[in-house]
């Protein structure tokens, strides 16, 4: 006698029904494990095409920009602009030293009015011979101004010249592609004699130096006397003045070589557009002088408030996922884990509005409180700046730290935890030595994810940092986080509406987007080094 079957009719009933639907999809060429395993790795293929495109994207609208950057340069030096700045620049690091005698005048009338106790009107009456002295150290570069203007003026001209004669080039192309060739013959260009041109304005180099060498005489002269001050601190600052004057006459014979030496018919190389984006200090558009496309001060701005982000975020989102996943007990981790989850449903513009109403204006204010003006950079009165963002930014990071870092913690051995444990070792002890190291290839996984989304994030910058396109100054120590600065996504954000497809600016922009790309590549490759680094100490 048969033996009896073990299995119910409707067991029976579903097995026969997937051994049916599995022949059927063996009609079609396919088995289940093989249609899982097409869905999921189509879904991958899709996601490396996605990546190759906009990678493709990003090269093919950036590539041009350094053949249009060198054009740029060339123009610049062929109507003669890159002549006059060289005067220029003496020029500017002139208004520089009298800002510095500003902010010393400054200095000494908060002497007298709060330490003296003297009345504005009568502070405002001791400061007379220093007013003198520095009205006459700023007017000192009249002469030498009077003449930049007018050479300033002739280069702008030819500079403009050279552009219309573009445009109408591009005019002339599309009535051409019009089929409109009358039309097109009546477009005239106006030609240009660069070379002569120029030697008129290279013609006033004996202007320049005559100017020059007065102008050193009155500020050698003046420097020579200069007025008494009533505080140790401020006659040091003002010797400070003396030296930093001094150092810039003796820079006065550089520029006239410089100036000698200039060539306008020397070729811009290639690697002189990739460098001066690079390396350039200053990133100015639109200008009637010059456009610069440096991304010097972009790349500062978004390293600084990514730096203070990550002070910020690593601290609070490691430590948070220690706590919630080895110390805190099941009700503190049912309020903590979703509180912070819940910072990454909040729209990052939502942050922006919070941080330029609230938080901004709160870190001014405090920066004020006395019990605080030990820290460096306060008082400060710019509410939008690197300190704003990166708070914010820090804010923005702490769940993706926290998720991951928690989970990379949560997947360490348990046998880990209780081997240690037999050893004698407390709880911390534990944390510390075996839980953290650990898990840390995990939690630095964290960290340099949050770094991606705080470095890729572009509303909260733009609403918060200020957006001043400069280097930050560093000299000024941690003091640095409190000055407004410019980044690489708040830059394309910013600019990316207002610019004509395929000009050199429409062109910068995606080459700040490679940047950027490139950024992500290379911290992506360190963290590995890291990651199999450590994995082979630990082996």
């Amino acid at each position: 006698m048969p033996p009896e079957s073990s299995t119910t009719p409707a067991v029976d009933s579903t097995v026969r029904s997937f051994r049916i639907q599995k022949e059927r999809t063996r009609i079609l060429g396919l088995t289940w494990d093989e249609c899982i395993q097409g869905f999921f790795g189509g879904n991958a293929f899709v996601a490396v095409i996605v990546l190759g495109l906009i990678t493709f994207f990003l090269f093919r609208e950036g590539s041009s920009f350094f053949t249009q950057n060198r054009d740029n340069l060339t123009i610049y030096r062929q109507a003669g602009l890159e002549y006059v700045d060289f005067g220029r620049q003496q020029e500017k690091d002139h208004a520089a030293l009298s800002r510095y005698l500003s902010d010393l005048r400054l200095r000494t009338l908060r002497h007298y009015t709060d330490q003296e106790g003297l009345p504005a009107k009568e502070a405002q009456a001791r400061l007379a011979e220093f007013d003198r002295f520095a009205d006459r150290f700023s007017s000192a570069s009249k002469p030498l101004r009077s003449l930049l203007s007018d050479l300033g003026d002739v280069a702008v001209d030819i500079k403009a010249r050279h552009q219309n004669n573009l445009n109408f080039a591009e005019k002339r192309r599309q009535l051409l592609a019009a089929g409109k060739t009358a039309e097109a013959a009546e477009v005239e260009l106006v030609p240009i004699d660069y070379a002569g041109e120029v030697a008129a304005i290279t013609a006033t180099l004996p202007d320049f130096a005559e100017a020059s060498a007065t102008f050193a005489k009155t500020l050698e002269d003046l420097i020579a006397t200069p007025p008494a001050l009533p505080a140790p601190e401020l006659t040091e600052r003002l010797t400070r003045f003396q030296a930093l004057t001094r150092d810039y006459l003796a820079g006065f014979p550089a520029t006239l070589e410089a100036m000698k030496a200039w060539d306008p018919a020397r070729p811009v190389p290639l690697a002189q557009s990739f460098t001066a984006f690079v390396f350039g200090r200053q990133w100015l558009t639109a200008s009637f002088w010059q456009d610069w496309y440096g991304v010097m001060p972009l790349i500062a701005g978004s390293l600084l408030v990514s730096l203070i982000a990550l002070a910020l975020a690593v601290p609070l989102g490691v430590g948070a996922a220690v706590y919630v996943n080895q110390l805190a007990s099941p009700t503190e981790q049912r309020l903590i884990k979703p509180s912070i989850e819940f910072i990454s449903a909040i729209p990052s513009v939502v942050l922006g509005f919070f941080g330029i109403a609230v938080l901004g204006e709160f870190l001014r204010v405090a920066s004020g409180w006395s019990f605080l003006a030990w820290v460096p950079g306060f008082p400060f009165a710019e509410r939008l700046n690197a300190l704003t963002a990166g708070c914010l930014l820090g804010l923005i990071a702490v769940p993706t730290i926290f998720t991951l870092a928690e989970d990379a913690i949560n997947n360490v051995p348990r046998a880990f935890k209780e081997a240690s444990y037999a050893l004698g070792a407390s709880r911390l002890q534990t944390i510390i030595r075996i839980i953290v190291p650990a898990s840390l290839s995990g939690i630095v996984s964290a960290i340099l994810l949050g770094l991606g989304r705080v470095i890729g994030e572009t509303m909260v910058v733009l609403l918060c940092a200020g957006n001043r396109i400069a280097i930050p100054d560093f000299t000024a120590g941690l003091g640095v986080v409190t000055q407004p600065v410019h980044t690489m996504t708040g830059i394309i954000a910013q600019e990316m509406g207002e610019v004509e497809p395929g000009a050199i600016h429409y062109r910068a922009l995606f080459v700040v987007g490679l940047l950027l790309f490139f950024i992500a590549l290379l911290l992506n490759f360190f963290a590995q080094k890291i990651v199999r680094k450590y994995k082979v100490s630990i082996g």
